[in-house]
This record gives C-alpha cells, structure tokens and sequence, in this order.
C-alpha cells in the first residue's frame, strides 16, 4: 500500500481575531477562521467569487505568535493537514468538526490589514514572515502565483 499525502496551503484573511488557550499541560493552542476565497470568469464571461470558511488550529509558540501578532482582516499563508475529529455536545449527539492543523503560518499584507480595534495595534510587530515551524525550504516562494 502506498502512502498518501495530507497537505493543505491555503492564502486567506482572517474572519476573526485568533483565540488563544492553554492545555492542561500549559501547552498553547491558537485557533481562527480564515476566509479562503477563489474567482473566475462564469460561462457568461461574469466574474464569479467562491469564498470557503477554514478553522485554523497552531500549536505552541507558533500559536503564541499568531495570537500576539494577527488580527480580523490579516492576510496569511497557512501550511498544515486536515484533522476530523468528533465530539458529543451537551445533548448527547455525536458532531464532527475538520479543520487545518498548521505546521507553519506566515504573516503577509501589511500591519494595518488587521489592525486590532484597541487602539493602534502593536507598533513593534515584525515585519511579515514565519513564525516558528521551521518555515518553508528556500526557493519555496519561487512556487507561490503571486
């Protein structure tokens, strides 16, 4: 048997700012949405737009980052693999949730794309670039169409 391959690369704006928590081991997982959206020319030569809703999932210090230094509206590369798992809510149904596990985020767009509503935001976050994750291999933005 063959092995098969996870991978999911995704460019999008976050729908919300990132919520952060800890486990009880004090490890930190940061979760959002991120608005990933695709267009093309209809039969009609009209533009068509498509937009899919992804949950985000960053784990560690890579988590931290993202919590500390994105916010609503900020562009992001995510790398990572699909995750289903289940749960039974409070009624006891059984509900199921995929979502996006990132091994690595990158922070694009400028500061003001998500700009927290506090107030100016942070004055010293970096510049764009990868958080933790070890970060693509080099040339690796040779292969981005943009």
């Amino acid at each position: 048997m063959s092995a098969g391959v996870n991978k999911v690369i995704l460019v999008g704006n976050l729908g919300r700012d990132p919520e952060l928590r800890n486990t009880d081991s004090g490890t930190a997982v940061c979760e959002f949405s991120l608005a990933a959206s695709e267009s093309w020319k209809g039969k009609d030569g009209e533009l068509q737009e498509r937009t899919e809703w992804v949950k985000i999932v960053v784990w560690g210090k890579q988590g931290e980052n993202c919590s500390e230094y994105l916010a609503k509206g900020r562009q992001v590369y995510v790398e990572g693999r699909l995750q289903t798992r289940s749960w039974e809510d409070k009624d006891g149904n059984k509900r199921w949730t995929t979502e996006v596990i990132a091994k690595d985020v990158k922070f694009l767009g400028s500061k003001q794309d998500g700009q927290h509503s506090s107030g100016g935001g942070n004055n010293d976050a970096p510049p764009p670039s990868d958080f933790g994750g070890g970060g693509a291999p080099s040339g690796a933005d040779d292969d981005i169409p943009f």
